[in-house]
């Protein structure tokens, strides 16, 4: 079977020094995972459940399947998925939650079905490609705004087509900058203009508010949003996620999202990894503290470099160009530091960069050596 046609692609992101690569754990101090309170690295989903000798909703047996059978709408539908929505819902200030299999998933299954011909579609132009594939997958129109420019975005929502329905999307926390969107001005904007506000708050969960819950419900907007998305691979700790709204937004996504249709549904073991991921970070408020103080630590310390104002654990290290960037995460990791660029095309020309991610389980003298080694590199 000849395969030359996919040399010329491959070359081409090799001679831009973007070419991607699998790694391996070194055993490096981890400062890129979205692990941030260290749910999934000290493993305190499955230390909890080891200490329950028959975790509940598994049909009264130990243990839970690793399959779910098929999707929901067939054989995969079960009492603990459903329980676990309404705790979801309730945890969020809701009224109903769909858990889909992973935040794109949920992204890509929510608003490639929803905004329909003749709809129009803003979005932050810093938005995760999980949201611009579900946009680019309806058959609405869609204009990106100036990142968290709310007079970019008042003039879009002017200038829209009257007689569709209008939405809003943005993410709370993004994920390659840290930056908070200005969701209460955006809220405000969405109500004046009758235009329906969708937040993904992937990165805010677990992290932003007294009990993690979110950027949303911090700044009692819950009611605000048409709709929002939580997922749980970041500081939740395991994998999935949840699309919160009214109970009519469930019910169309059941009958219209087709990555939730026809997609097998996850099994009780994920499940109840959510259910137990949910009584823990709740409860995690010295680890949210700690990580205010070693953000506020390299926040504060001076480099030869651009860096990002971020009050989360998304700290970004302006490093122009790929090769720059890489050479950059390569003195790092030399010095035990899992650091990764962010290449273009993940980010526009100009922006490549250090992701820098801190946790809760990241020392002081961690960052300290992260400072040093940063201020060190234009030195060597």
């Amino acid at each position: 079977m000849n395969e030359d046609f996919l040399d010329k692609k491959l070359q081409e992101r090799k001679d831009q020094h973007a070419f991607r690569r699998l790694r391996l754990p070194d055993g490096a101090t981890d400062l890129c995972s979205n692990d941030y309170l260290g749910i999934a690295t000290n493993r305190l989903i499955e230390k909890a459940l080891a200490a329950q000798p028959n975790p509940a909703g598994a049909n009264s047996q130990p243990g839970a399947p690793h399959g779910s059978g098929g999707s929901r709408l067939l054989a995969g539908n079960y009492p603990l998925i459903e329980e676990t929505e309404r705790e979801l819902a309730t945890f969020h200030a809701a009224e109903a939650g769909l858990i889909f299999n992973s935040g794109y998933d949920a992204n890509l299954g929510l608003l490639s079905c929803l905004p329909q011909r003749g709809d129009t579609i803003l979005y932050d132009q810093l938005s995760h490609a999980s949201i611009r594939d579900g946009i680019r997958l309806s058959f609405a129109r869609a204009f990106s705004f100036g990142h968290n420019d709310l007079q970019d975005l008042e003039q879009r929502l002017q200038a829209a087509r009257q007689g569709g329905t209008l939405f809003v999307v943005t993410e709370s926390v993004f994920s390659m900058d840290g930056h908070l969107a200005p969701l209460a001005e955006m809220a405000d904007l969405c109500q004046r203009h009758d235009a329906h506000l969708i937040v993904d708050e992937a990165h805010a969960t677990g992290i932003i508010g007294q009990k993690g819950e979110g950027l949303v419900q911090h700044l009692h907007l819950q009611k605000a949003c048409f709709a929002r998305v939580h997922t749980f691979g970041k500081a939740v700790g395991c994998h999935g996620a949840v699309i919160l709204g009214s109970h009519r937004l469930r019910d169309y996504l059941i009958n219209f999202s087709r990555p939730f249709i026809y997609t097998t549904a996850l099994p009780p073991s994920a499940i109840l990894a959510i259910q137990e991921a949910y009584s823990l970070f709740p409860d995690m408020q010295q680890e949210r503290l700690h990580l205010q103080t070693i953000i506020s630590r390299l926040q504060g310390a001076t480099l030869p470099f651009e860096k990002l104002n971020s009050s989360t654990p998304i700290q970004g290290i302006i490093t122009p160009g790929n090769e720059a960037a890489r050479s950059m995460a390569t003195a790092l990791q030399d010095e035990g530091l899992d650091v990764r660029p962010i290449l273009y095309p993940s980010v526009p020309r100009g922006g490549e960069r250090l992701r820098i991610v801190l946790h809760a389980f990241n020392t002081v003298a961690e960052v300290d050596q992260l400072i040093a080694v940063l201020q060190n590199a234009t030195k060597t």
